[in-house]
This record gives C-alpha cells, sequence and structure tokens, in this order.
C-alpha cells in the first residue's frame, strides 16, 4: 500500500526566512496615505492628522476669541475699576473655564478611543509628574490659593519673602507689587524704603510658595492695621501731660470706633471669635533703666499709615516742645543753661 498523502497549509511549506523579509517589509512600508516631503516619509503626517491639526488649531483660535468676548463684556459692567474682588474672580473664572474647555475639545479631537486616550494620559501623566515637579506644584498651589481663599487681588501679603500688594495672579504665578518695611520690621529682609510703601518693583513668586513659606495676608478678612509709636521721655517730667499729648495727636488723625464699619468688626468676630473693643487709639508706659518709654497703639487702614504716622509725630513734637517735655536719647545735645547774673550786679 502507498502511504497516505499528508496536506500542509501552504505557510508551513513556504521558506520560513521569506516569510520574515515579507512581516519586514510590509513593518516597514509607509502607510499609503502618508504625506511625503522631498521623498521623505514623514512619521505619522497623514490627510486624517493634517485634518486633525487644523481642527485642533480653529478650537484654539475660537476659544481664545470667546474668552476675550467675555472678557470684553465684562468691562462693561465692572468699568474702568481695577483691582477689585469682582474683577478678580471674573478673570479667573473665564481662565479655568476656558481653559477646561480646550483641554477636553483638544482631547475629544486627537482621541476618539477611550482606551487609548486613557493610555496617553496614563504615560504623559507619568513623565510630567517627574519632569515637571515644580511647574504642577505651582498649578496645584493657585488651586490652593483660590479654594483656600489665601489671598486675592489687592490684598497686602507676604509671600516667598517679598512684601507687598497682589495685583495678579496665574495658573503658575503671582505678582506683588512691593512695599518696604518700617523699621520695627528691619529683620525682615529690609528694601531701601524704610517703610510700607511701593518701591516701584514688580516682583513675581511662583505659586508652589504657599507649599514651603507661610503666606501673611494683612487685610483679607479686617482691612486695617495695628501700629504703634514710642516715643523716650527723661525721668522728672510732666508725664500725664505728655500722655495726654500723645493721645489726643493719636486721636486726630488714626481710626475710631465710629470710622470702621460694624460689619466688620461682626464678621471677624463671628469667623475668628476675635473681639476688637480697643479701636481707639490708648497708651502704655515701659520704665527702662534710661527713660520711660510711652507708646501709643493706633489703628490705620491698610494703605495710607506711612503719612497717618508722620501727622501724629509732628503733632506730637509740637505738644512736647511747647510743654516743655524733653524726649530721652542716648546722645543727648548740650543745652544751654540758666544765664549768671554778671559781677556789677553781683558786687551791688
Amino acid at each position: 500500500m502507498r502511504p497516505p498523502v499528508r496536506f500542509w497549509p501552504a505557510v508551513l511549506q513556504a521558506n520560513p526566512l521569506d516569510a520574515i523579509a515579507t512581516g519586514a517589509h510590509a513593518a516597514a512600508a509607509p502607510a499609503p496615505d502618508a504625506v511625503r516631503l522631498f521623498g521623505i516619509t514623514l512619521i505619522g503626517a497623514t490627510p486624517h492628522n493634517l485634518h486633525k491639526l487644523i481642527l485642533t488649531a480653529a478650537f484654539i483660535a475660537v476659544a481664545f476669541v470667546v474668552a476675550w468676548t467675555i472678557r470684553s463684556i465684562l468691562k462693561l459692567f465692572i468699568g474702568s475699576r481695577s483691582g477689585t474682588q469682582f474683577q478678580f474672580w471674573a478673570k479667573q473664572g473665564v481662565s479655568l473655564v476656558v481653559a477646561a474647555i480646550l483641554m477636553l475639545g483638544i482631547m475629544s479631537i486627537w482621541f476618539d478611543n477611550p482606551a487609548r486616550l486613557a493610555a496617553f494620559l496614563g504615560l504623559v501623566g507619568a513623565g510630567l509628574a517627574f519632569a515637571l515637579q515644580r511647574v504642577i506644584t505651582a498649578v496645584a498651589g493657585y488651586f490652593v490659593i483660590l479654594r483656600g481663599k489665601t489671598f486675592n487681588v489687592g490684598d497686602r501679603i507676604v509671600m516667598g519673602g517679598v512684601r507687598g500688594d497682589v495685583i495678579g495672579l496665574s495658573f503658575m504665578q503671582t505678582r506683588i507689587m512691593e512695599m518696604g518695611v518700617s523699621p520695627k520690621e528691619a529683620g525682615d529682609d529690609p528694601s531701601w524704603v524704610r517703610s510700607r510703601q511701593f518701591t516701584g518693583r514688580i516682583v513675581t513668586v511662583t505659586n508652589d510658595k504657599v507649599f514651603d513659606e507661610p503666606v501673611y495676608n494683612y487685610t483679607h478678612e479686617f482691612p486695617y492695621i495695628w501700629d504703634e509709636i514710642s516715643v523716650p521721655l527723661q525721668f522728672h517730667n510732666d508725664y500725664d501731660t505728655a500722655d495726654r499729648i500723645i493721645i489726643e495727636a493719636a486721636r486726630r488723625h488714626a481710626m475710631s470706633c465710629s470710622q470702621v464699619a460694624k460689619d466688620e468688626t461682626t464678621r471677624l468676630k463671628e469667623r475668628f471669635g476675635l473681639e476688637v473693643s480697643e479701636i481707639d487709639p490708648r497708651s502704655f508706659w515701659r520704665i527702662t533703666e534710661d527713660w520711660l518709654e510711652l507708646t501709643v497703639r493706633y489703628l490705620a487702614p491698610d494703605h495710607g499709615g506711612r503719612a497717618i504716622k508722620d501727622a501724629i509725630g509732628r503733632d506730637v513734637l509740637a505738644g512736647l516742645d511747647e510743654a516743655g517735655i524733653v524726649i530721652g536719647a542716648t546722645r543727648q545735645e548740650a543745652l544751654p543753661g540758666p544765664r549768671e547774673p554778671n559781677s556789677s550786679k553781683r558786687a551791688r
């Protein structure tokens, strides 16, 4: 008997090397709709991807036009006012909405398969988390500032060692109009301006500083600042008269209970449990080895405190000079003593 004839598949009958070469050639062959430039096939450049790219650019342009239109409409309601909380939150809201729409729109254009989108986001997220740690932290700080209401535009803060007024906030940076420090704050990196007035410099601080350092806000909940003026008096002066002069000067120029809105003090009490009972100026005495230090504590608005301190200081000096009260100092100028009668008068 003849052995049975076996029929093997054509793939097994073919030469294995020929099959490998055929597969490699198929893998290396460009896509039939690939874009070629000067005889070179551009990777990923297909008419379909070009259509998506054009659609993405058009979508971004439309989004920016819509954002500009919304901001222009908001200006009609805001008017010429700048630096207000309404303007601040309006700008932040428009920026967040436009950014969210852009992200969703671009992902919808380029990723029509949810599985591919999830894989892409996973790879990109891992790469960004490693390469852009500070950038991601700064963006996270932006949302912490907004959600935690750390500060608003116009607030006077200290952030990242910079003291001043907030004039701008973006996703990554905060812009601060720098101001100087008072002599009692000289240990906090003083600038050339020796008081709480603007230096003329605009300092940009990244938002990630909210995670590294404390942020001091002078004016967020209570737009007033307590300040002090200390006057050293030589011993054996009329202390009561000096105290009256200082208190009256502070009451003429500083804030009082009648000038502070009742709702502001009520809000401070309800939110933080703080009693703002001593708003009117008050004096304190402190005995030292060299003199009696008379200090007046008063309330001033968040802006214009230097002018108030200047006016109080002028009135105090004028009042002390008129009352004949001498200010104490480590170095005193020689004062002329009483004139002695001449010899002829003594002889008589």
